[in-house]
């Protein structure tokens, strides 16, 4: 028994049709955008509604703070939880996932005291768990269910929709806890993975049973992380990927500082956010025919340079300087992570991609977490200027590192034609 490829059998060259219209008109990869867009909503609502659940309940910032340490504890494990998606089936997987998360959610409606603050952890710690097999299930099936030649472009449009999420969900729920308490939120997080899963169950995808895996766990985790690390495109893509993180979450975590030098309120940071959310709207747009024209590593390439001028401009102490890089670095950010997305799913053994997706996703998102915390330090010790420009300058020596980097096999798998490879 073996993974199915591609419902497609060959990459084809996009017709005259806007790539990403075709995405939306395109009935599996429509379905898939959906599912991921309905439930992002409910993630995006409940991350900031839980810290503000939990700082009601016990008048504790940090035990707040702790709220998005708990979702991102299981992370760095991705590599080993990624192993699941490659033992079964993707699409059951998906659909399980979907109810056992809308499941552990309704738990929540038990949390009206400090006494249940433990609930709150412990299904966000399990949410972050089944989070990470989720995504990796996630794009093992988008690759199966999705044209290849429109996976830059799907990606791209997941990009643009979880931007949006971003600049709605929090707000909405704020606003419903405000009105209704936090098991209205976790209701509402509910109801959306239930939705998700009912969008799981109707795609139409051929998908055989895998074969079974040899080696002990241990060995099958290896394999995934051997395959990423063998490949050399991929490697100089994930390795980028997680630089670029790095630096992003030093410069999240000097916006308050920005926000300070600029003479403003806090809630100004706001404001930029969502600048910087329209940017990243827009990439996402574009992305897919970035990608056919650039190849992956020069697309990631140039985002990362602009990310890191963007950066580093921010030390100028004046609005429209800020609004402006706000912009330019919610452009330039998503490239690498498109980029990063669209390599594993077109360049992985169908077998693998569950843990060479999840294995990705730990390299390049967890470090990010890391920034976030020496931006903080950094903030404390030398003020927020000097920091901003260095990390602008890390990111153009990553962008550079990028461009040297070998290109030739990813470039042809992001210029599909009509004599690729058939799918396996």
């Amino acid at each position: 028994m073996t993974w199915t490829r591609s419902r497609t059998g060959r990459a084809k060259e996009p017709t005259g049709e806007w790539a990403p219209a075709r995405v939306v008109r395109d009935r599996e990869a429509g379905l898939c955008l959906a599912a991921v867009v309905v439930s992002g909503f409910g993630t995006s609502a409940l991350w900031l509604a839980s810290g503000v659940w939990v700082r009601d309940l016990t008048g504790s910032d940090g035990l707040a703070a702790l709220c998005l340490l708990a979702l991102w504890a299981p992370a760095p494990a991705g590599p080993l939880l990624g192993t699941f998606a490659d033992r079964v089936r993707r699409r059951p997987l998906l659909i399980g996932a979907n109810l056992l998360l809308a499941a552990l959610l309704l738990t929540l409606l038990t949390v009206h005291s400090p006494a249940r603050l433990w609930v709150i952890y412990a299904v966000l710690f399990a949410y972050g768990a089944v989070g990470v097999v989720h995504d990796a299930a996630k794009s093992a099936l988008v690759a199966t269910a999705v044209d290849p030649a429109l996976l830059g472009d799907f990606n791209g449009l997941r990009t643009s929709a979880t931007e949006g999420m971003k600049l709605l969900a929090p707000l909405a729920g704020a606003g419903l806890y405000a009105a209704y308490g936090g098991p209205c939120v976790a209701l509402l997080d509910a109801g959306t993975f239930a939705v998700a899963a009912g969008l799981y169950a109707l795609l139409r995808v051929r998908e055989d049973g895998p074969a079974p895996l040899p080696g002990s766990w241990r060995e099958r985790t290896r394999a995934g992380v051997r395959s990423l690390r063998e490949h050399a495109c991929l490697r100089a893509l994930v390795t980028a990927g997680g630089a670029t993180m790095l630096c992003a979450g030093v410069n999240g975590a000097l916006i308050w500082a920005v926000v300070d030098g600029l003479g403003h309120a806090p809630a100004y940071a706001g404001l930029l956010y969502a600048v910087q959310g329209a940017g990243s709207v827009v990439t996402g747009l574009l992305s897919g025919s970035a990608l056919r024209r650039l190849g992956g590593p020069r697309f990631a390439a140039y985002g990362i340079a602009l990310t890191g001028v963007a950066v580093a401009l921010r030390a100028v102490p004046s609005d429209a300087v800020a609004l402006g890089c706000s912009a330019a670095i919610g452009a330039g950010l998503p490239c690498v992570l498109i980029a990063v997305f669209t390599a594993v799913q077109r360049e992985t053994p169908p077998e693998l991609l569950g843990r060479v997706a999840a294995t990705a996703d730990t390299l390049v998102f967890v470090p990010n977490v890391a920034g976030l915390a020496l931006g903080a330090g950094l903030v404390a010790a030398a003020g927020h200027r000097v920091p901003l420009v260095l990390v602008g300058a890390g990111l153009l020596a990553t962008a550079a590192a990028l461009r040297r980097s070998p290109t030739s096999a990813e470039r042809a798998a992001a210029k599909p034609s009509s004599d690729a490879k058939p799918a396996s």
